[in-house]
């Protein structure tokens, strides 16, 4: 009677646990593994990061410049020579002492478009605050909505790409203003980033942001 009613309170189970020599196996196996599949692997993760290409003619362009690249407005010239968009729009954040755009920043970018030699080239004042690139293209939005732009090309580093395109599409459409792309790829390319610890964090951080953008910030 007493097991009888002891299976209607208390039950017993097999518990499976791995051995140490399972999980030094399966560590060995993918320090052997990793190394030996980048060829396959590696192109496909960094081609996730990278937006399409789409160069058509537009209002404007928007270089982003968060990290300051030469690379960006040197891309920008070449499509401004083209003439598929002549005005060219470059976020820098703001003192927040003064209110003003902060003048490192501001110099840096007067300097990197007066070497590339970029016409028409208007700051954007942003305000830093987190998530940093949605709000940034918030800010952005109510400036072209001013300026009457109905459609950019955004010129970005490659890596990043594809997470701005989802912000400023995001944030830009409902407002009636297409977005097209133009990412920029300089020495780390998509087939040697794995060949410099430079290219791997790169790579890496961009990913972790690209997924939180995707999965927590724009969900």
């Amino acid at each position: 009677m007493k097991t009888s009613w002891n299976r209607h309170l208390f039950y017993r189970r097999e518990s499976w646990r791995t051995t140490w020599k399972l999980r030094i196996s399966l560590l060995i196996l993918v320090i052997v593994l990793v190394p030996a599949t980048h060829r396959f692997w590696a192109p496909r993760v960094a081609r996730s990061l990278v937006c399409d290409e789409q160069i058509q003619p537009s209002d404007a362009f928007l270089l982003e410049n968060f990290d300051p690249d030469y690379l960006v407005f040197e891309r920008t010239t070449t499509l401004q020579r083209s003439g598929v968009a002549t005005k060219a729009f470059v976020p820098v954040v703001i003192d927040d002492d003064s209110g003003n755009p902060n003048l490192i920043q501001k110099g840096i970018a007067d300097l990197m478009a007066g070497v590339s030699r970029i016409q028409s080239m208007e700051i954007i004042p942003i305000r830093e605050t987190e998530p940093i690139s949605l709000n940034a293209a918030r800010q952005i939005r109510d400036v072209l909505v001013s300026r009457q732009v109905k459609s950019i090309i955004v010129v970005t580093p490659g890596f990043r790409s594809r997470r701005s395109m989802m912000v400023y599409s995001s944030v830009l459409a409902p407002v009636g203003i297409t977005t097209h792309c133009a990412p920029v790829i300089g020495a780390t390319t998509i087939d040697n980033w794995t060949e410099t610890w430079h290219g791997v964090q790169g790579v890496v951080e961009q990913f972790i942001k690209l997924q939180y953008y995707r999965f927590w910030v724009l969900r």
